[in-house]
């Protein structure tokens, strides 16, 4: 049963996150959910059945693209890379997300100035 507190979140969230993280190093799956969550401060706990078919959608948009590599503990892994199409995307979303977030935090604000009035 889903955490009360916990939320979903909004779309192309994942995605952008991913993104951002692959952007610092490539990074297998479990690593990179693992990074989301110590990243958020254990905020953000990303679940299997939401990471790998929104990899497979990076994948398939040629956002990321990926190879099988051996892990620091010798176990077979698919690591993920951004590409320059990837940095491109992410790029254009953080720009949107953060005109969103600006919009976002003037309404929510306290003593919202309303224009106008």
């Amino acid at each position: 049963m889903k955490d009360p507190d916990q939320r979903d979140l909004f779309p192309g969230a994942l995605e952008m996150m991913i993104l951002r993280t692959l952007q610092r190093q490539p990074l297998h799956g479990y690593a990179l959910a693992q990074h989301i969550k110590r990243t958020s401060n254990d905020l953000l706990q990303i679940e299997e059945g939401s990471l790998y078919p929104a990899l497979q959608r990076l994948l398939k948009h040629g956002l990321v693209k990926a190879e099988w590599r051996v892990s620091s503990t010798n176990r077979r892994v698919r690591t993920y890379k951004l590409t320059p199409a990837g940095a491109k995307h992410l790029d254009h979303e953080m720009s949107r997300f953060n005109r969103m977030l600006e919009g976002v935090t003037r309404v929510l604000a306290p003593k919202a100035a309303v224009s106008g009035q």
